[in-house]
């Protein structure tokens, strides 16, 4: 303890605690009670926030003081703020941070701390050393004596008389007061110095923020660190889909130009090779509308989804869809497309591209899961302030299961990853994105083995 120097900068922080504690008292009380006192006149404000600013000041050196003197621990007295504030807010959020109240509590408890310690302080250090010092003042005494007599009566403490000459039984004396006194000053210092060592503890659960608070700080700050890299991970993903999508499409559309041109009639090939040549046409279609798919997903991702929202006539875009998606209806599953639109339709707000492509997916989703002979349905009746087109089908159906995630990217029921034309599982996710960006609805009904209805709702246009 002796050697040690955080001793003797506690007892020094002791000492400054008194003076420092009177100067704190006396300007915060003065400032509260006059603030207060002239509120009234508007002019106290100015003068209590000058006092709030003054004793988060004092909190500060008094932190600094414990750190550096008393060796607390002491915890940041605010955790970090990410939101730009107004000079007001900074008031109210300083007025609302319980570090505030107790910062004011440590600085008026630093006045009758400061007069205890100070007074303690001087009180024992004074004791001991008088009581250290008697062996030195008596050889000093007896020395000076026959220039400055002490005393005229000869003596200078009871029973000890000062004659110029040392008495051997009374520096035995002095000298154990001494080693008393000693011993007094060490007690003293341990003691000085366990009372620093509580102070320090006070001050740190008084000018810092609870370990808690600094805790859930720094989650947030990770969790917002994070998630800045989620999203940058993200929108990197998004780029490289759009990017490897776009490259993708010249080499899956120069493909099928020259199988294309490979399976015109007039070719001299045998059956076989016209037959591979076939799959090799269709998996290439297969592939390019595939990437078309994963495109659109990208482009909406991205926010790069552009639609000129405007007034559509529906009916003329599902005579349009119907009549190309017919042919292929009757040739791949000899299915009846049929379509009707209700005698004077308004016209719906929507993209005319891409409602004619919800349509298509629709349609085409519908075509993979009807069995041989079946019949698809399109039909668009006003409905309210919307307009409800609706593709029906006599197919497979939906289990209840498949139904919640039909509309999920990738998502393809156990049947149809049983069929060749099951698809890729974006025709539908693509159809609710589309559907959701023109400001519409989706939604679908489904019965196993009664076939599938797909309910599309679009915005009217106003008259």
């Amino acid at each position: 303890m002796v050697r040690d120097s955080r001793t003797y900068l506690r007892i020094l922080y002791l000492f400054l605690a008194f003076p420092l504690g009177v100067a704190y008292f006396v300007f915060i009380a003065t400032g509260l009670s006059v603030g207060f006192g002239l509120a009234v006149v508007i002019v106290g404000f100015p003068i209590l926030i000058v006092t709030l600013l003054s004793w988060m000041l004092f909190a500060r050196i008094e932190r600094e003081l414990a750190i550096h003197l008393l060796g607390a621990s002491i915890r940041p007295m605010s955790v970090p703020d990410q939101v730009k504030r107004t000079a007001w807010e900074r008031l109210l959020k300083t007025l609302a941070d319980p570090v505030t109240w107790k910062s004011l509590v440590y600085v008026f408890l630093e006045f009758p701390f400061g007069l205890l310690s100070f007074t303690l302080a001087i009180t024992l250090i004074a004791v001991s050393l008088s009581l250290i010092l008697y062996p030195v003042l008596y050889v000093v005494a007896t020395a000076l004596y026959p220039q400055f007599p002490i005393q005229a009566d000869g003596t200078m403490w009871p029973n000890v008389t000062i004659n110029g000459h040392l008495d051997p039984n009374v520096v035995a004396g002095f000298l154990i007061v001494s080693a008393f006194g000693l011993a007094l000053g060490l007690a003293s210092m341990a003691l000085l110095n366990g009372l620093g060592w509580l102070w320090a503890r006070f001050a740190e659960v008084m000018l810092g923020v609870d370990e808690s608070r600094l805790q859930v700080a720094s989650a947030q700050a990770e969790a917002k660190v994070q998630q800045v890299r989620a999203d940058r991970a993200d929108q990197s993903r998004r780029e490289l889909i759009v990017n490897a999508s776009h490259e993708l499409r010249t080499p899956v559309a120069s493909i099928s130009a020259h199988v294309e041109s490979l399976l015109k009639p007039g070719r001299d090939m045998d059956q076989e090779t016209r037959k591979y040549l076939s799959v090799v046409a269709a998996e290439t279609s297969r592939l390019g509308s595939l990437v078309d798919d994963v495109l659109a997903l990208a482009r909406a991702d991205a926010d790069e989804l552009r639609l000129e929202i405007h007034p559509v006539d529906v009916t003329s875009v599902i005579d349009q869809v119907c009549e190309t998606l017919a042919p292929l209806a009757r040739r791949e599953r000899n299915l009846s497309l049929v379509h009707s639109s209700a005698a004077g339709l308004p016209r719906a707000m929507a993209d005319r591209d891409r409602l004619a492509q919800v349509i298509t997916n629709l349609v085409r989703n519908a075509v993979n899961n009807t069995l041989d002979g079946g019949i698809i349905s399109v039909d668009a009746v006003p409905a309210g302030d919307r307009i409800a087109i609706t593709v029906s089908d006599t197919g497979i159906g939906l289990e209840p299961e498949d139904l919640k995630r039909i509309f999920e990217r990738f998502y393809r029921t156990d049947r149809s990853r049983a069929r060749d034309t099951g698809g890729s599982g974006l025709g539908l996710a693509i159809v609710r994105d589309l559907v959701t960006a023109m400001g519409g609805s989706i939604g679908a009904e489904s019965e196993p083995g009664r076939g599938s209805v797909f309910h599309v709702w679009l915005a009217r246009e106003a008259t």
